[in-house]
């Protein structure tokens, strides 16, 4: 599931819980990976102080979620928390979430924070999921460890392959599926900011249920692909999670020949450029611009879709699928007060089958407003309305969009 549903008691009240590493003689950098000054920000990372313990659980809530953004001597900070959660694909949900932040060398302030997350969800659709995800800085920056892997299941509407069978209403038919993808990189950095390495990907997606299988256009139902390429990263972000500062440039190249196995034999090229300004106190203005290729017999599951990974807020994941896709967004975040934040973006999207069939009058729009509370130092949940071509919709996530 590329795109990743995540959740925030804040809103509702509902109960969570804390984990917590034990260490008893470890510390942490307050260092971010090059994080904000005092200036930039109006609150300042402290420890938080010893309080007594209560049995009422309204009092031990409210506490913990005043002190998950304190700064924690141990040096593998984890927290947990459980609430409601939705999207337009999935529907409204309970879910839980846990972000952990730590340093591979601790002596080294300079090193950025490392992080993983689990995740696990379901909704009053039928969807099942749980994920882990994370990327790994090692000692003094020469590797770099990412890797992402999700399983999941739910109900869902599909429209079709192209642009002209998305916009049509009559097309939306139901149809389940189960997917499971792994998909790690190891990168090797070849000078301070740019990292070059192989990727792996191995996804297997069963699809079940069909309304209207027409819209395959012959293709199968259920699809393995196994795929090898490199991944090309120059990244001067201050922070992986929410950057204040700095530009971010990805190529993945990615292949998927009949000789690993995949009946569909295709390849893609995948290019993300982003970049972070400070534009005043407590004003960050953040750009992204995105585009997707695919090359030979492109399986329907992987072809490009609109409204994944952050990009195209409130559109429905899968609507708008072909084989190609250019994007981009823009989005200024604001601090206001203590753990408070407001975002407000912009963003365009052109699915299309070849270059020959690219038309003005297919763009798809976005923007939206969101809220941001921060959970943890650095780490933002969020609450997103996107509007659409079709309909608005709301997003509960956690870590910036982009």
């Amino acid at each position: 599931m590329r795109k990743r549903i995540f959740c925030v008691a804040l809103l509702c009240g509902l109960s969570c819980m804390l984990v917590r590493a034990e260490d008893a003689g470890g510390r942490r950098s307050d260092s971010d990976g090059g994080g904000c000054t005092e200036d930039e920000v109006d609150s300042v990372p402290s420890v938080a102080k010893p309080v007594s313990r209560s049995h009422n659980p309204l009092k031990w809530i409210g506490r913990y979620l005043s002190n998950t953004n304190k700064h924690d001597p141990r040096p593998f900070d984890f927290s947990m928390i459980i609430g409601p959660s939705y999207s337009a694909a999935t529907s409204a949900g309970l879910g839980a979430t846990a972000s952990g932040l730590y340093s591979w060398d601790r002596s080294d302030p300079s090193l950025p924070k490392s992080n993983v997350s689990v995740f696990a969800n379901a909704s009053l659709s039928g969807m099942l999921a749980i994920g882990l995800r994370g990327n790994n800085f090692l000692p003094h920056q020469k590797y770099r460890f990412d890797y992402q892997l999700s399983l999941y299941t739910f109900p869902g509407f599909f429209w079709g392959i192209g642009y002209e069978n998305g916009a049509n209403d009559a097309n939306k038919s139901d149809y389940e599926r189960v997917k499971l993808q792994f998909k790690p990189d190891f990168l090797f950095q070849l000078n301070k900011d740019l990292f070059l390495g192989p990727v792996v990907d191995i996804e297997w997606v069963n699809s079940f249920g069909f309304e209207n299988e027409v819209l395959l256009e012959g293709q199968d139902k259920t699809i393995a692909n196994y795929g090898a390429g490199f991944n090309l990263t120059y990244d001067t972000r201050d922070f992986v999670l929410n950057a204040y500062r700095g530009n971010y440039f990805r190529w993945e190249q990615m292949f998927y020949p009949s000789k690993l196995g995949n009946d569909y034999a295709f390849s893609y090229t995948d290019l993300t450029y982003s970049t972070y300004h400070q534009v005043w106190k407590g004003g960050v203005l953040a750009m992204e611009l995105h585009a997707l290729f695919n090359y030979g017999d492109v399986p329907w599951t992987m072809m490009a879709q609109v409204g994944v990974l952050g990009r195209m807020r409130g559109y429905y994941e899968g609507r708008y699928r072909d084989r190609n896709i250019m994007e981009g967004q823009l989005e200024l975040r604001q601090h206001i007060k203590g753990r408070n934040g407001i975002v407000v973006w912009g963003g365009l999207a052109n699915v299309f089958h070849n270059f020959d069939r690219i038309y003005f009058n297919q763009i798809l729009p976005n923007y939206g407003v969101g809220y941001r509370w921060e959970f943890k130092k650095r780490v933002n949940i969020r609450f997103d309305l996107g509007f659409t071509k079709d309909s608005p919709n709301f997003t509960f996530n956690i870590n910036e969009a982009f």
